[in-house]
């Protein structure tokens, strides 16, 4: 598969030792298969006054018949495992900015090639008994080219799962499977060098998809530089698309900026942000990695809130924060201590100030000891349960 591209370019990761807390060794980012929403729980009907136990047994189960008749000639997410709830009285509708008032988010990214993408959600959510709120996808800035699919962002795949849910595209500055001069630099970017072929193409196709989406360029820009060309030009180029977008009347993009969230890239971090005025929603990528970077076990809290924290005081004490990309490694000799690490999830994520969207990363890192999916039935249904809570079940609408 193309994605293994970054298998192949993936740049050494330093030592992650025990006890350094809500930091993200580098590294290329990853691009897998290629990414989700949720919904809210189901609705439980009304109890209703019963004289006799058999009767009401009788009509639960004709009612419950009924419905999933209905859904399954009538819903294209059938057997999902819940709807959405909806905005009562609009308290609860998301802002222009997609942003939930009332909790957050939760979404993931699914391995998939980009064919079967629609079927590999469902699966997910089938899995974890409920629709996602967010599904994640990777794109290439290749030009879109017969069945090429890799640099086309919006693919009749992801029209069909966006139906339901939103989407988060990942937008970066690569040809995958391309030669070293094939790939683009931010100063080709920043001078416009890729507007005719490239971004004003997908800029119109956004356009036309109506539909806001969440879009992020060059995810986790501080593991990028040197190689594709300095801090300042990547502010450029990054600026330089936003501008391009809105000159081309494109009013439906949440401007998403993913950094590593690696602490000891702080001033490096601080140095990409392009501004402001330029980024509707922060973002960042923390892991508990374990074996996988040399490092001691670290609980979902461990792993977030010195970013959190961090982000807060140096990149925006107001913008609606996501956790782009968070998972654990599986410990081997601990079988349940996955499913323990998700459990915490939900408090967390009550207690970190304005982190509007949470997204599990179900797939593995370059590396020994380093899948990061969903390791047995055990941690499954503990994420299962951790996604049922109400506070990662908003409407949509």
């Amino acid at each position: 598969m193309r994605w293994l591209h970054r298998l192949r370019n993936a740049r050494p990761r330093p030592v992650y030792r025990s006890g350094i807390t809500g930091q993200r060794p580098p590294g290329v980012p990853r691009t897998p298969p290629s990414h989700g929403r949720h919904r809210g729980r189901p609705r439980r009907p009304r109890p209703r006054p019963r004289r006799l136990a058999l009767t009401a047994l009788l009509t639960a189960g004709v009612t419950l018949t009924a419905v999933l008749v209905l859904r399954d000639d009538s819903s294209g997410d059938r057997d999902l495992g819940g709807s959405r709830p909806s905005a009562q009285g609009g308290r609860c509708a998301p802002t222009a900015l997609l942003e939930p008032p009332c909790g957050a988010w939760f979404g993931a990214f699914v391995p998939h090639t980009k064919d079967d993408l629609p079927q590999k959600v469902r699966a997910y959510e089938k899995q974890i008994g409920r629709p996602l709120d967010i599904v994640y996808t990777y794109h290439d800035m290749s030009q879109v080219q017969g069945a090429r699919k890799e640099g086309q962002l919006l693919t009749d795949e992801e029209r069909e799962v966006g139906r339901d849910r939103l989407l988060l595209l990942s937008w970066e500055s690569k040809v995958w499977g391309g030669t070293a001069a094939q790939q683009p630099t931010w100063k080709q970017i920043a001078a416009g060098d890729l507007d005719a072929s490239v971004i004003d193409v997908q800029a119109r196709r956004v356009k036309e998809y109506g539909k806001k989406v969440f879009l992020s360029f060059d995810l986790e820009m501080d593991t990028r530089t040197p190689a594709s060309g300095t801090p300042e030009d990547y502010v450029r180029a990054y600026r330089h698309i936003h501008d391009r977008f809105r000159a081309l009347g494109v009013t439906n993009v949440v401007w998403t900026w993913i950094t590593t969230g690696y602490l000891a890239h702080a001033d490096l971090i601080k140095r990409m942000y392009p501004g402001d005025d330029y980024v509707d929603w922060v973002a960042y990528n923390q892991y508990n990695y374990y074996r996988c970077h040399k490092a001691g076990w670290l609980s979902f809290a461990q792993t977030q809130r010195a970013t959190h924290d961090w982000v807060r005081e140096n990149i925006s004490d107001d913008k609606p924060l996501m956790l782009s990309e968070f998972g654990t490694a599986n410990d081997p000799d601990r079988p349940g201590r996955q499913a323990d690490w998700y459990a915490e999830v939900p408090s967390v994520l009550k207690q970190l100030t304005g982190v509007k969207a949470a997204l599990q990363w179900n797939y593995r890192d370059p590396g020994p000891h380093c899948d990061l999916a969903v390791a047995d039935s055990g941690a499954w249904s503990s994420l299962r349960k951790a996604v049922s809570d109400p506070y990662l079940n908003q409407p949509l609408k």
